[in-house]
């Protein structure tokens, strides 16, 4: 039997490759991940991220699974108690909250160096997983039983499964020869964290405007981070904006919901796009998180997807004997778990950008009237919720 240098060989050390080398630690899998330089372990903390996630109930219960969770700074954290939609009438409204789907949060608001920090610490500490930062892959090679990775200045490694979790513009995937179909939505995300005079109230406000999606989520404290999803003259606006006008623009933009603002950290902007790839396997090769696939970031579900595929492959690889962790028939079983819920979720966010994000009169009442009657429904709300939460 040839010897591996790794059982699975994870190309990406964000987010959701960290969370799969903490979803196989303490098996009888060998884990490498590999990155091209390691997270932050420390900051100032009078600043904030803005990099900023919304983490469903169900990743929350996967993230404390995997030891990860308890390791956060719970002063950094913040519970979405409540959720606010309107629409671009003026009128119509859609209001959600953890009453009433009987839970205690519908959400968790954390900071992306929060949480990578720990998920990285708790890899670090598991004695089945290796990490190799920085490292930089160079090229991919078939093998008779799986996969050779080649790093500049350093070694060439030999694993039964390659994992690519290096994001959108993976490079797994693009030495793989697996074709991404690339929608952009000529849209960019301009994200910026802010101080506010009014209490959020642990509430999430998101505003449908014909050019684009204005979103408020609470941070820890009197905090709010904003996420305006806008055209590429909009984008431009606001980026050339002094802090003190943008505060002005968001807070007006806002219906000065939570007052004043004061900024907090810089604006910063990210193109948004839809992503399809033909396939999430091959022989010896998985896809994962943001190299699996792209969603519009107006339901706040991109990293929850991203963790839904680790807890997926974990479980099949974990039920296999390590020897067949890169065969193609169980890899399939994964791809085949997935693609439904990554459909899905694709399916409902990029309808909905097409709906709210359109000048036509008739979709305009179409879309309000919709708002609005959801919202008297509360069986559709609560089916909604739990939809949401279980991402």
């Amino acid at each position: 039997m040839k010897f591996h240098d790794a059982d699975v060989l994870i190309v990406g050390g964000g987010l959701v490759g960290c969370a799969l080398a903490c979803a196989l630690r303490n098996t009888a899998l060998q884990v490498t991940l590999v990155d091209s330089h390691p997270p932050a372990q420390s900051w100032d903390d009078a600043t904030w991220d803005s990099r900023i996630y919304a983490i469903s109930p169900a990743s929350r219960r996967f993230l404390t699974q995997i030891g990860v969770w308890e390791r956060m700074n719970a002063n950094r954290l913040q519970t979405v108690a409540r959720m606010r939609i309107a629409g671009d009438d003026g009128r119509a409204e859609l209001g959600f909250t953890a009453m009433d789907a009987g839970t205690d949060e519908l959400a968790r608001i954390v900071e992306s160096r929060e949480l990578q920090r720990s998920l990285w610490q708790a890899a670090s500490e598991a004695p089945n997983v290796t990490l190799l930062a920085p490292a930089q892959p160079t090229a991919l090679h078939d093998e008779a039983d799986g996969k050779l990775l080649a790093l500049a200045h350093g070694p060439r490694l030999s694993a039964r499964l390659i994992v690519g979790a290096d994001g959108v513009q993976s490079w797994v995937r693009t030495q793989a020869g697996i074709e991404e179909k690339t929608t952009p939505y000529q849209q960019w995300g301009v994200v910026a964290n802010f101080e506010c005079e009014k209490p959020h109230l642990a509430t999430a406000s998101q505003w449908f405007f014909e050019d684009g999606i204005l979103a408020f989520l609470p941070l820890a404290g009197q905090r709010m981070s904003m996420v305006w999803s806008c055209g590429e003259l909009r984008k431009k606006e606001l980026m050339a904006l002094s802090p003190e006008a943008l505060c002005q623009e968001v807070a007006r933009a806002g219906q000065h919901r939570l007052g004043a603002l004061k900024p907090i950290s810089a604006a910063a902007a990210f193109p948004l796009r839809l992503m399809h790839v033909a396939d999430l396997v091959r022989p010896g090769l998985a896809l994962i998180g943001d190299a699996a696939h792209a969603v519009h970031p107006l339901a706040g579900q991109g990293v929850n997807l991203g963790f839904g595929d680790v807890m997926e492959l974990a479980r099949i690889l974990v039920a296999e004997p390590a020897s067949r962790c890169g065969e193609y028939l169980v890899l399939r079983r994964y791809e085949r778990a997935r693609r439904e819920n990554v459909l899905l979720m694709q399916g409902v966010t990029h309808g909905l950008q097409k709906l709210f994000n359109n000048a036509n009169p008739v979709l305009r009442v179409l879309r309000n009237t919709g708002l609005g009657l959801t919202d008297q429904w509360a069986w559709l709300k609560h089916r909604l919720i739990q939809h949401a939460m279980n991402a």
